[in-house]
């Protein structure tokens, strides 16, 4: 099947993480997937979603409380990796689009956490960098994070930062801009 150009898949993960190493016997998996699509014709961003994980392999710490806003209590209705996986292949073509994170860091997530759980890989190969885009595009010497990256464009970062959802809408925004103005500078 042909990949879709249609729309950019925005995605955010948010994991269960301590203040120094995991205690004993847990390890580090996704909690939380932030996705918001972005309309390639347009520009625009589409909507968010946020798919709660109910961790399997480790706790949620304070420090992770206090990072991320999540707490124990919000995974009562949570689904599991593989639902969150089968989620995003029905529902956003994800193994048929284009996947964008801010970093390398999610998609390595993705591939450990989906490995360890034994869950199929949810997205195709192509893989888009926004940070590494970002610092290319604006000629930095270095990455730099999503806050740095809006306040060089003058955008205004918008809900809870380190929440997935809220994070996929100002990564999005960021890549909107990047792509809107490439266009504008072909023509």
């Amino acid at each position: 099947m042909a990949r879709k150009l249609d729309q950019i898949l925005v995605v955010d993960v948010e994991s269960t993480c301590w203040d120094g190493p995991p205690p004993e016997n847990e390890t580090s998996e996704i909690l939380e997937i932030g996705l918001c699509t972005v309309d390639v014709a347009s520009l625009e961003r589409i909507e968010k979603h946020s798919i709660l994980i109910a961790p399997e392999r480790s706790t949620i710490s304070q420090f992770c409380t206090e990072l991320t806003t999540l707490t124990p209590d919000m995974f009562s209705n949570a689904g599991s990796l593989c639902d969150a996986a089968k989620r995003l292949k029905n529902d956003f073509r994800s193994k048929d689009r284009l996947w964008a994170s801010w970093g390398d860091y999610d998609r390595r997530q993705f591939e450990r956490t989906c490995q360890v759980a034994g869950v199929g890989y949810p997205f195709g190969l192509t893989h888009l960098n926004i940070k590494s885009l970002f610092a290319i595009t604006l000629g930095l010497a270095h990455e730099v994070g999503l806050d740095t990256a809006c306040q060089k464009l003058g955008i205004e970062m918008e809900g809870t930062h380190h929440r997935g959802d809220d994070d996929a809408w100002n990564i999005a925004g960021i890549l909107c801009h990047i792509l809107h103005t490439t266009r504008i500078n072909l023509k």
